[in-house]
C-alpha cells in the first residue's frame, strides 16, 4: 500500500493493488493512525485490567493462541469475545451514523433517533417476556428493528427520499415502540422483567465468538459498499441541484446510503441490543478531529469502536457495580456530549 501527493491539494491517494485508488486527506490518516493506537490500548487495557486480567507481559503470546490456564479462559471465553464484539458493534454504529448524519445533513440525526433502537427493544420485550424460551432474544430485536424500519418507509410517504419526513416518522415510530416496550414491562411479572433489562439498555456481557461473527460479516458486507459510495455522499452534502449536477445521483445515493445505515444499525442491535449515543457522537468527533468537511466513514468507525470499548471497559472496572450495562454508560457519555453540542450550537445563533 503506498501514498502519493496530489499537486497542489492536500490529498494524497493510497493505492490497494493496481485496480483501486481511494483519495485521502493527510489530516484523516494521521487522526486516524492516533485513533486506531489509542484503540489498541483501550483494548490492550480491557484484557489486562482487574483481577482476571492477563499481565501485560504475557498478553501478545495469549492473543497469538499460546494461552493456557486462567489466560485462555479470559481470552476464549470471558474478555475475547466480548472485545471483538465491542469493537465491530462500535465500527458498524459509528459508520452508520456517520452515513446517516451526511445524508440527512443533520448533526443530531443518527438511526436511533428514526426507531430502530426503539423497535429493537420492543421485539427484545415481546420475545423475552410473553414468548419467554421460544424465539432468541437477538432475533426478536432483529424483527422489531426490521418492523419499526418498515413502518418509517411506509409512513413518510416517500420512502427513505425525503430527510425531513424520515426524521418525524422515525421519532413518531419511536415514541409508539417505546410506549409499547413500557407496557409490555408492566403487564408481565416483575420478575420476569429483569430479564429484559440489560439487553434493552445494550449489553457486551456474555457475548461469544458466534456474535463476534455475526457482526463481522455484516461489517465485510455494508463497510466495502459504505466506503463505494462515500464519494457521492460527500458531494450529496453540497445540495441535490449541485450533486446531480456532478453525477453523484442524490436520491439514489441517500436511499442506498440509508438502507445500509440500518443493515448496520440492525447488526449492532442484534448482537448488543440498542446501544445509545455511539451512532450519534462517533460522526461528529470524527469530523471535530478533522477538522473538515465530508462524512469521515473511516474514521467514525473507528471513533465508534474506541467510544464502544472505552464505555466497556468503564462498565467492567466499574468502582461502584461492575454489572452496569454498557449502555448506561454510553447514554452518559452521549449525554454529556449533546448537552455540550447544544450549548455550543445554542451560543452561535444555530438554534
Amino acid at each position: 500500500m503506498t501514498l502519493q501527493r496530489e499537486t497542489a491539494r492536500p490529498r494524497g491517494v493510497v493505492r490497494l493493488g493496481p485496480g483501486v485508488a481511494l483519495p485521502v486527506r493527510r489530516a484523516q490518516l494521521v487522526v486516524g493512525a492516533g485513533v486506531l493506537l489509542l484503540l489498541v490500548v483501550a483494548s490492550a487495557a480491557t484484557l489486562s485490567m482487574g483481577r482476571l486480567g492477563i499481565p501485560l507481559a504475557d498478553l501478545p503470546s495469549a492473543v497469538m493462541g499460546g494461552a493456557d490456564g486462567k489466560d485462555a479462559f479470559v481470552i476464549e471465553r470471558l474478555r475475547g469475545p466480548r472485545l471483538v464484539v465491542a469493537i465491530g458493534t462500535g465500527a458498524a454504529l459509528g459508520l452508520s451514523g456517520a452515513l446517516f448524519q451526511s445524508v440527512t445533513r443533520n448533526p443530531l440525526g443518527s438511526p436511533d433517533v428514526i426507531g430502530l433502537a426503539s423497535g429493537a427493544g420492543a421485539g427484545a420485550a415481546v420475545v423475552a417476556l410473553m414468548m419467554p424460551g421460544g424465539v432468541p432474544v437477538p432475533l426478536g430485536a432483529l424483527a422489531g428493528a426490521t418492523a419499526a424500519m418498515v413502518l418509517v418507509y411506509v409512513s413518510t410517504g416517500s420512502g427513505f427520499r425525503n430527510p425531513g419526513r424520515l426524521v418525524v416518522a422515525g421519532i413518531g415510530v419511536a415514541a409508539m415502540a417505546t410506549a409499547f416496550t413500557q407496557y409490555v414491562v408492566y403487564a408481565v411479572e416483575r420478575d420476569k422483567a429483569t430479564v429484559l433489562t440489560a439487553y434493552v439498555n445494550g449489553s457486551l456481557a456474555a457475548r461469544s465468538w458466534d456474535d463476534a461473527g455475526t457482526i463481522g460479516v455484516v461489517l465485510l458486507v455494508a463497510m466495502p459498499l459504505a466506503l463505494l459510495i462515500g464519494r457521492r455522499v460527500e458531494i450529496g452534502e453540497m445540495g441535490d441541484e449541485l450533486a446531480d449536477a456532478l453525477g453523484a445521483e442524490p436520491q439514489r445515493t441517500r436511499v442506498c446510503a440509508v438502507v445500509l445505515s440500518i443493515v448496520l444499525s440492525a447488526g449492532a442491535v442484534t448482537v448488543a441490543g440498542p446501544i445509545a449515543f455511539i451512532s450519534l457522537t462517533a460522526p461528529q468527533i470524527a469530523r471535530r478531529l478533522t477538522r473538515g468537511t465530508g462524512a469521515h466513514l473511516t474514521l467514525a468507525a473507528l471513533t465508534g469502536a474506541l467510544l464502544l470499548v472505552l464505555a466497556d471497559l468503564a462498565a467492567q472496572q466499574s468502582p461502584v457495580d461492575d454489572s452496569l450495562p454498557v449502555g448506561i454508560w454510553t447514554m452518559a457519555i452521549g449525554g454529556v456530549y449533546l448537552g455540550w453540542l447544544l450549548t455550543r450550537e445554542w451560543r452561535r445563533g444555530s438554534l
